[in-house]
């Protein structure tokens, strides 16, 4: 459906929904928007007050999308519920789970104004006062999100979120070895979970799903993977490395641990337990990790072809790395040293190399894409800028790398990481684990090497 057609509908849907003819949709544009979800910008003309067009933001569920806990409709319930319980959120205009009206089911909200990208909030100067201010207004909308009665939706539901996680990675069908390490820690140490009884949970609670102006938190967005668990879920997830955005502080780049925790003791009156926090924590990073599988698959089974999700699926090693090491294992104990032979073998082609062509065409996106373009189709050059990039060090280094991580796996008995990660699972190799949390940092670290040599050491 283009944007003229989705105009129209949406004109037709509001006069219906509203009782009253003559709404028209203007200024109708795509929006950088979450890997779930498509988002759109308009304003509507109301019959009742043509004067003042109506600036609102539009969700649509997006092909190949993970599954929410929510229809559209059940998320409008919660958010409801959430902005009468004092949560600030953006005010529900209309909601449908009718995916006849513009292709897919989808939720209709007032824009605020405010910063979304979190970088900019975590950088420019403009949003200095509310970074100073965020830790305490992130704890105490936590807080009076986990005092929305759970009743509000019936598709709040709960699960086990391990069981959850293990059954989705199975399904993607791809072996992780440093994710059943993760798997096999939070399996032994469950008890690390608060024992708190169930809360609604938003689910996805981040620097990128809110929105923040000059003194801070304006509104808690996306609320599509709320559900029912225990309330601490939600701080562990916002402390995920992900969410830092490069900044060294632990949360949401923006404050300590013992800031958050205190600030949401305070305000919910709830005590917090440390190690269950980290128990969350490194299950977010897990299940971030998983996502980011899932989110390239998206792309790779052509349900949604995207550069972007493309690039995602190469952020897993990012989650390899830190889950391992919460688990407290020393990257630098498990670096190989750096081979004499990584030399890149062009073959008999002609000049320039493979190599030098993709340099090539990386320059050029950086160097005339970029400064002709604007919006999202500058983001996704960036993203091409970054893609490119992954493939000129997988060129030069990957056959080496390659033979390394099956020598690794040969010294441990095994052919490929499915046979490791199997074995990991089934605890055979228990009595040698810290040779296969070595082998696998090691394999991890080369990886990482070629989706983001800067990434940053684990503060």
């Amino acid at each position: 459906m283009n944007h003229d057609d989705m105009a129209r509908a949406l004109e037709a849907y509001f006069d219906t929904a509203f009782a009253a003819p003559g709404h028209e949709v203007r200024e109708l544009g795509r929006l950088s928007g979450g890997a779930s979800r498509e988002t759109f910008a308009f304003e509507l003309d109301r019959p009742d007050r043509a004067d003042r067009p109506w600036p609102l933001v539009l969700q649509r569920v997006r092909a190949g999308a993970l599954s929410a806990s929510f229809t559209m409709e059940g998320e409008a319930a919660l958010l409801r519920a959430a902005a009468a319980g004092g949560v600030a959120v953006a005010p529900v205009v209309a909601a449908s789970d009718d995916a006849s009206v513009i292709g897919a089911p989808f939720i209709v909200m007032e824009r605020l104004d405010g910063e979304t990208i979190a970088r900019r909030i975590l950088r420019d100067d403009t949003y200095e006062t509310a970074r100073g201010r965020l830790v305490a207004q992130c704890a105490q909308a936590l807080a009076r999100i986990h005092e929305v009665p759970t009743d509000v939706s019936s598709h709040l539901r709960a699960d086990d979120p391990v069981a959850s996680l293990r059954g989705l990675l199975d399904i993607l069908g791809e072996p992780h070895p440093a994710f059943e390490l993760a798997f096999r820690w939070l399996t032994e140490h469950r008890a690390g979970g608060s024992g708190a009884a169930p809360t609604v949970v938003h689910g996805d609670f981040r620097l990128g799903n809110l929105i923040v102006d000059a003194d801070g938190l304006v509104a808690v967005l996306d609320w599509e993977l709320a559900h029912l668990g225990d309330p601490m879920e939600d701080l562990g997830w916002f402390c995920v490395r992900a969410w830092r955005f490069g900044s060294p502080l632990p949360v949401a780049g923006v404050g300590s641990y013992d800031e958050l925790f205190r600030a949401y003791e305070a305000a919910s009156g709830r005590p917090v337990d440390p190690e269950a926090v980290r128990w969350w924590e490194v299950l977010g990073v897990l299940r971030w990790g998983i996502i980011c599988i899932l989110q390239a698959s998206g792309h790779l089974s052509g349900a949604s072809r995207s550069v972007e999700l493309a690039a995602i699926g190469r952020r897993t090693v990012e989650n390899e790395y830190d889950v391992l090491c919460l688990l407290g294992i020393d990257p630098e104990a498990s670096r190989d040293p750096e081979s004499s032979d990584a030399v890149y073998d062009p073959g008999p082609h002609d000049a320039p190399t493979a190599v030098q062509l993709v340099e090539a065409v990386r320059e050029f996106l950086e160097r005339d894409v970029l400064e002709a373009t604007a919006g999202r189709v500058q983001f996704h050059t960036r993203v091409a800028v970054n893609v490119l990039g992954m493939v000129e060090r997988e060129l030069e280094h990957g056959a080496v790398m390659g033979a390394a991580h099956r020598d690794r796996l040969a010294a441990l008995g095994f052919p490929d990481d499915a046979a490791l990660a199997t074995a990991i699972r089934a605890g055979e190799l228990d009595d040698r684990l810290p040779e296969v949390q070595a082998t696998v940092m090691a394999s991890v670290l080369d990886k990482l090497a070629v989706a983001n040599p800067g990434y940053a050491p684990m503060a």
